[in-house]
């Protein structure tokens, strides 16, 4: 049968909450998700055809899990159902990454020989909180983050060991220290405790640098072609200036790099920029240049300035752009906007301040980053109207 059209049945659908289409076959998912994108955004332009994934599973490279313990006492590792702190124990997903799944089982098992306690947020005690694991798609380097409630690590080299020898797979683990009432799954301090602390994976052409806290796409696959519709809608031109805002570790940044034409990467987050400044060392890009600020404030700075920019990506988070970078971009006036949106709903308001300002929308294509979800990722091209 074919992948697009298999249906598999989840055991834990109706508890977990992440797979809100499951329920359809993912032909289906992908005529529901064009269907949105067309009600959001046909006011602008033709929409292209999604575009989905030949084998829409186990496509997660970002896999956590959170430990708890059952009304005996039994240690119990899975994912929060969605909109509660309630944890729904699994040993697997059919998103998630099947070795990264392996290995949260192996650590839970583990943890039970070791007599660690699982952290209770209640009462601050306790000792083991959640797993992260991160995997390259094209390296198979895995990066293990151990999230703990105390910097206090009972017989840690020896956990390392014993978690290694069953799965010599894993290039590096870090222990992550989060003692805080906080939903965020990682708090600010860390240690190495096996390899390098990071690991490393290639994304259209160029090799990036995982830390725990870096942002980097979960779906492989499906980003290589976003990114390579973000490239083409661009028609990026030797020597051109472009501005990759919301520039996380420098992906899209770098990528553009490649074409020759000088990039100026903006993050607000200062860990991502470190990462950033490091890909761009890696990757010998000496075209681009990345640094801390907020992309509104260097969209301001370089209106001020007349400065002459020739394309700006701009991927930003669900809730879109803010209305101060939206009037910065619309004063910079770039030849060519590239807007890449994980949300169609903020997308389209974004858009129509952009064409009430002096922009058309000239290209418009979704992409199905997220099978078995209601999420889509939609990639726009916007040019200065005549």
């Amino acid at each position: 049968m074919n992948q697009k059209n298999k249906n598999i049945f989840c055991a834990h659908q109706k508890k977990c909450g992440a797979c809100q289409l499951q329920n359809l076959s993912y032909a289906d998912q992908l005529i529901w998700k064009m269907a949105t994108v067309i009600k959001l955004l046909r006011s602008y332009g033709r929409v292209s055809e999604i575009i989905g994934m030949d084998t829409p599973y186990y496509y997660r490279n970002k896999v956590q899990a959170a430990f708890g313990t059952t009304a005996r006492g039994k240690m119990i590792s899975g994912i929060y159902k969605s909109g509660t702190h309630t944890i729904v124990a699994t040993d697997s997903c059919y998103l998630e990454n099947q070795t990264a799944d392996a290995i949260i089982v192996t650590i839970r098992k583990l943890a039970v020989s070791f007599g660690y306690s699982v952290y209770n947020e209640d009462t601050h005690t306790g000792f083991l909180r959640h797993v992260l694991v991160r995997t390259g798609d094209v390296t198979g380097q895995i990066l293990v983050t151990l999230v703990t409630g105390t910097p206090v690590f009972p017989r840690k080299h020896d956990f390392i060991k014993a978690l290694t020898a069953r799965h010599p797979e894993i290039t590096t683990v870090v222990q992550n220290i989060n003692n805080s009432s906080t939903s965020m799954v990682l708090g600010e301090r860390q240690t190495v405790l096996y390899g390098k602390g990071y690991i490393e994976d290639e994304l259209c052409g160029c090799r990036f640098r995982i830390s725990p806290k870096s942002f980097y796409q979960i779906n492989h696959t499906q980003t290589e072609k976003l990114y390579g519709a973000a490239i083409d809608f661009a028609d990026l031109q030797l020597g051109e200036t472009v501005i990759d805002a919301y520039c996380g570790i420098g992906t899209i940044g770098l990528v553009a790099a490649k074409s020759g034409c000088r990039v100026i990467g903006a993050e607000i987050n200062g860990e991502a920029v470190r990462d950033a400044l490091v890909n761009k060392k890696i990757n010998g890009a000496e075209n681009a240049v990345f640094m801390k600020k907020d992309a509104g404030e260097l969209m301001q700075e370089l209106a001020a300035e007349r400065a002459q920019i020739d394309v700006v990506f701009t991927d930003p988070p669900r809730s879109g752009c803010s209305r101060e970078f939206l009037a910065a971009l619309c004063k910079l006036q770039p030849g060519r906007v590239v807007y890449i949106s994980c949300n169609p709903e903020t997308q389209a308001r974004d858009l129509r301040y952009l064409t009430a300002h002096g922009y058309k929308v000239r290209k418009i294509q979704p992409v199905d980053m997220f099978p078995h979800t209601r999420h889509i990722e939609c990639v726009a091209l916007l040019t200065r109207s005549k």
